[in-house]
């Protein structure tokens, strides 16, 4: 059994789930997969079940009614990885905008580089974002510069939603008391595992936008985010972390 847990929340991924799951498969290192699929109507779930045929012992997935949102999947693929003896827990997005290969740049950050979060960064090092309209490069960019300046911390792709976490970060945050579903959910991730005294360390990476299957992005995600972070930074005030 491997020390690592890809989380790759679905919904409506057809044209990429195979894709995905077997990328991940062929990585020098060896990671399970946990699925955490919202009902979709396209058949995800179905592709899904037909691989654990063939992945019995290293492809999982937990299936939602309903579209609940990216931040309670990656929860209850939290939740379900802990019950486990799992070491490392990753996010990945399903549509490639995150290349797999650098799930293992990720785990060795954590491994050997000191980091208990490791953050698959499209900023740390100029911008590094392709097939995106300029439009929405720069409400990524600057909507990272608003995270910092608000919430003052020092990570430059604040909504980055490519993370490894060791075990021991998601054993300390109050994982009942994240409340945010969107964008604002990976902020809240980040500025608690900061705010609890852990290690988080940016990793380059190059974004590529999906080639295939619909964006989730909506003006509702973004406005949680605006509004959310300065919530978290106010209550932040009068919390405690220990």
């Amino acid at each position: 059994m491997t020390d690592s847990l890809v989380i790759i929340p679905t919904y409506n991924e057809k044209e990429n789930i195979e894709k995905i799951i077997r990328k991940v498969f062929s990585l020098s290192v060896s990671f399970d997969i946990l699925i955490v699929d919202d009902g979709s109507p396209d058949g995800t779930a179905d592709i899904v079940k037909r691989l654990q045929q063939e992945f019995s012992d290293r492809l999982f997935m937990e299936e939602r009614v309903g579209k609940l949102g990216l931040g309670t999947a990656y929860l209850h693929g939290f939740r379900w990885a802990l019950k486990r003896t799992y070491d490392y827990i990753f996010e990945i997005d399903a549509d490639f905008s995150h290349n797999p290969e650098d799930l293992i740049r990720l785990r060795e950050a954590c491994l050997t580089g000191g980091a208990d979060m490791a953050i698959g960064s499209r900023y740390v090092q100029g911008v590094n974002v392709v097939n995106w309209p300029m439009s929405r490069v720069l409400m990524s960019y600057f909507a990272s510069v608003y995270v910092r300046m608000i919430m003052r911390i020092d990570i430059q792709d604040a909504t980055a939603g490519f993370a490894c976490f060791s075990r021991k970060v998601l054993e300390k945050i109050p994982l009942d008391e994240i409340r945010f579903v969107g964008y604002a959910f990976q902020i809240e991730m980040k500025f608690k595992t900061l705010k609890y005294g852990f290690k988080v360390v940016e990793v380059p990476i190059i974004f590529t936008d999906r080639t295939e299957g619909e964006s989730k992005m909506s003006t509702k995600i973004f406005r949680e985010a605006f509004f959310g972070v300065i919530q978290l930074k106010l209550e932040s005030l009068f919390k405690k972390y220990h």
